[in-house]
C-alpha cells in the first residue's frame, strides 16, 4: 500500500506542476485547473483508503461527510460569485488554507510533545497559517467593503515589528525549553491571529493584489510544513508550488508597480479611496463626450486600444466590450487591449475577466509591449481603470504613485475614459488623466454606456 500510495502522490504532484503551466495561458487555464484538481482528488482518495494503519468506521464518516459539505459549499459559492466578487473570494479560500494549516498545527502538537524538529515545524506551520488566515480575513473584508475606515494604529509598523518579533522569540525559546503546555500553545496562536490582523489592516486598497498574492505564498509554505511533518510528499509538493509561485508573483507585481515589498507593507498608501476621500486635487476643467460622438471617433479610426480596470468588471460589462470589439474588427479597426499587471482587485483580474467574454488572447498585450504603440494610436478607450493610466506617477513627485509604471494612455491622439463620476481610483488620488486636452469624459455605467456606444456604431 505504501508503494501504490506514493505512486499516486507522485501522480499527483506531476499533475500539480502541469495544471500550474496550463494555468499561464487563458486557453489552456480551466483545463489546468481540472488537471490540477484531479491530481488532488485523486491524492485525498489515495490518502484516506490507502492509509497504513486502522481507522474506524466513525473516522471514514466524519471524513466523508466533512468532504461533501466542503464540496457542496465551494461548489456553489464558486458558481454563483459574480466577477467583482472573485478577488475576495480567492482571499476568503486562501484564508481557509491558512486556517487548515493552523489547526493542525493545534490538533497535532500534543502527539509530538518531547521531539524539538516536529515542534518547530509544527509551531512554524502554525504562526505563519494562522498570519494568512488572519490577514486574508481582513483582505476580505475590505475588498468587499466591510471594513470601509482606514485604520492607523500609532506607531503601526513598530507595534507589528515588535509583536512578530516576540512571536518568533516566544516559539523559538518554547522548543528550545522542552515545554508541553497546550495552552501556551493557544496563546502563540492568539498572538498570531492579532499579528495577522494588524499586519493587513493598514495596508490600503492599491495594494491589495499584492497582499493577496503574499498571503497566498504564506498560506503555500504553511501547507508545506504540515507535509514535512507527515513526510507526505503531495503535500509538501503542492505547498512549495504555490508558496514559491506566490512569491514570485508578489515579487514580480512590486516590480510593476515600482515599489520594493517593504513599501507595499509599510507605505499603506490608497487606504483613504475606502472612505471616498481624495488626496492630492489637480483641478483644471474637463470636456465631455456622449456614446454617439464616441461611436464616430471609434469608427473612423484606424487603431484603438482598450484598457479595462475594475469598473469594467463592477458593470459587468465584458461580453459588451468583446461585441464593440469585434464589430470594429470587422470595419478594418485594429483593436488591441492593454493590460496592467495590478489592474483590478487580483493578479490577473482583467486577464480573467476578458476569457470570461473570449476574448481572443492575442489581442491582449502586456506594459511593457504596448506602451510604445499608444503614440501611433487613435482613439483609446478607457473602461472603468484609474491608476494605472495616471500621469502622475511620472510627473508628480509627491503623489504616492510616483515612480510606478503606468500605461502611457496620455501619448495617444484622443482618449475617451469612461467613468461613474469624478470619483478618484482605489490609491485614493487624483487623476491628472482626466483634465488632459485630448481627453474626453464618458460618464455613466460601463454597460450601459458602452451598449449606447455600440448601437450608435451598428447605425453607421
Amino acid at each position: 500500500m505504501d508503494f501504490t500510495l506514493s505512486i499516486i502522490y507522485l501522480i499527483a504532484s506531476i499533475t500539480f506542476v502541469i495544471g500550474l503551466k496550463m494555468l499561464g495561458h487563458p486557453e489552456t487555464a480551466r483545463r489546468g485547473n481540472l488537471v490540477a484538481a484531479a491530481g488532488m482528488t485523486l491524492a485525498i482518495l489515495g490518502t484516506i483508503f490507502l492509509f497504513d494503519g486502522e481507522v474506524s468506521t466513525k473516522v471514514y464518516a466524519l471524513i466523508g461527510i466533512a468532504i461533501v459539505i466542503g464540496t457542496i459549499i465551494g461548489w456553489m459559492v464558486a458558481k454563483k460569485v459574480a466577477m467583482t466578487k472573485m478577488p475576495e473570494l480567492v482571499s476568503m479560500f486562501n484564508g481557509m488554507g491558512g486556517a487548515s494549516a493552523a489547526l493542525i498545527g493545534l490538533i497535532e502538537f500534543p502527539h509530538y510533545t518531547g521531539h524539538p524538529l516536529q515542534i518547530s515545524v509544527i509551531l512554524a506551520g502554525m504562526i505563519i497559517g494562522s498570519i494568512s488566515f488572519a490577514g486574508s480575513i481582513i483582505a476580505w473584508s475590505k475588498l468587499n467593503g466591510t471594513m470601509r475606515k482606514p485604520i492607523r494604529l500609532p506607531k503601526y509598523n513598530i507595534l507589528n515589528n515588535v509583536i512578530i518579533l516576540a512571536i518568533i522569540a516566544y516559539a523559538v525559546y518554547f522548543v528550545y525549553s522542552g515545554s508541553d503546555n497546550y495552552l501556551l500553545v493557544f496563546a502563540i496562536f492568539g498572538a498570531a491571529l492579532l499579528y495577522g490582523i494588524l499586519f493587513v489592516i493598514p495596508i490600503g486598497g492599491a495594494d491589495m493584489p499584492v497582499v493577496i498574492s503574499l498571503l497566498n505564498s504564506f498560506t503555500g509554505l504553511a501547507a508545506a510544513f504540515g507535509g514535512f511533518l507527515y513526510d507526505n510528499m503531495v503535500m509538501l509538493t503542492g505547498g512549495i508550488l504555490v508558496g514559491s509561485a506566490g512569491t514570485i508573483l508578489t515579487f514580480a507585481m512590486c516590480k510593476a508597480m515600482n515599489r520594493p515589498l517593504s513599501n507595499v507593507i509599510f507605505g499603506a498608501f490608497g487606504g483613504e479611496s475606502a472612505t471616498g476621500e481624495s488626496g492630492s486635487t489637480t483641478g483644471g476643467s474637463i470636456k465631455k463626450t456622449n456614446p454617439s460622438d464616441t461611436a464616430i471617433l471609434m469608427n473612423y479610426a484606424n487603431k484603438v486600444i482598450i484598457v479595462p480596470g475594475y469598473g469594467l468588471a463592477v458593470a459587468q460589462a465584458q461580453h459588451v466590450i468583446h461585441e464593440l470589439e469585434e464589430l470594429l474588427v470587422s470595419r478594418g479597426v485594429e483593436v488591441k487591449y492593454a493590460i496592467h499587471p495590478v489592474a483590478g482587485r487580483m493578479p490577473g483580474h482583467m486577464n480573467v475577466l476578458l476569457a470570461e467574454s473570449n476574448v481572443d488572447y492575442d489581442r491582449l498585450s502586456e506594459m511593457e509591449d504596448i506602451n510604445p504603440e499608444f503614440a501611433n494610436t487613435d482613439v483609446v478607450l478607457v473602461v472603468g481603470a484609474n491608476d494605472v493610466v495616471n500621469p502622475a506617477a511620472h510627473n508628480d513627485p509627491s503623489s504616492p504613485i510616483y515612480g510606478m509604471p503606468i500605461l502611457d494612455v496620455e501619448n495617444a491622439k484622443t482618449i475617451i475614459i469612461n467613468k461613474r463620476s469624478m470619483k478618484p481610483g482605489y490609491a485614493g488620488i487624483e487623476n491628472e488623466l482626466f483634465f488632459n486636452q485630448k481627453t474626453s469624459m464618458l460618464f455613466g455605467d460601463a454597460k450601459d454606456a458602452l451598449t449606447k456606444v455600440l448601437s450608435e456604431l451598428k447605425n453607421m
